[in-house]
């Protein structure tokens, strides 16, 4: 027996508060009640230009890209549940969560941080996230 089940329709979620995607990808996908954002970056919506600071500068910018999105989707950043955090230098960790925390509560989502050798437009950090409804 052949067992088929529906698959929920997969709707782009776009949001001019954020940056327009730098390449063929969606800057968010909902499917059910789930939301995945595309790895986003320090880049001002207006000017898709990367933002002058360091790291902490970086992560505070592109953790308002995010918000943007939930806000795009009519969720918060306490619906999201995992983070995937790209960083071109570990040593900046400290530095990235002191801003991190600010956007999350006492229940901050799951989390992975890794080193990795470059970014797009030379980010020092990208972040990933899926968000649950």
């Amino acid at each position: 027996m052949i067992r088929t089940r529906e698959v929920s329709p997969r709707t782009a979620i776009t949001s001019r508060l954020a940056p327009a995607a730098i390449g063929p990808y969606s800057q968010a996908i909902k499917v059910g009640n789930l939301l995945f954002c595309s790895g986003q970056i320090a880049l001002d919506p207006t000017t898709q230009r990367l933002i002058e600071g360091g790291v902490a500068e970086q992560t505070h910018r592109t953790l308002e890209n995010i918000g943007a999105l939930l806000s795009a989707a009519c969720l918060g950043y306490e619906h999201v549940v995992q983070c995937r955090i790209y960083l071109t230098d570990i040593n900046e960790y400290a530095q990235v969560n002191e801003v991190y925390s600010n956007y999350f509560d006492d229940q901050p989502p799951c989390r992975e941080t890794m080193e990795v050798q470059a970014l797009p437009r030379g980010a020092a950090i990208a972040i990933s996230c899926i968000a649950v409804s």
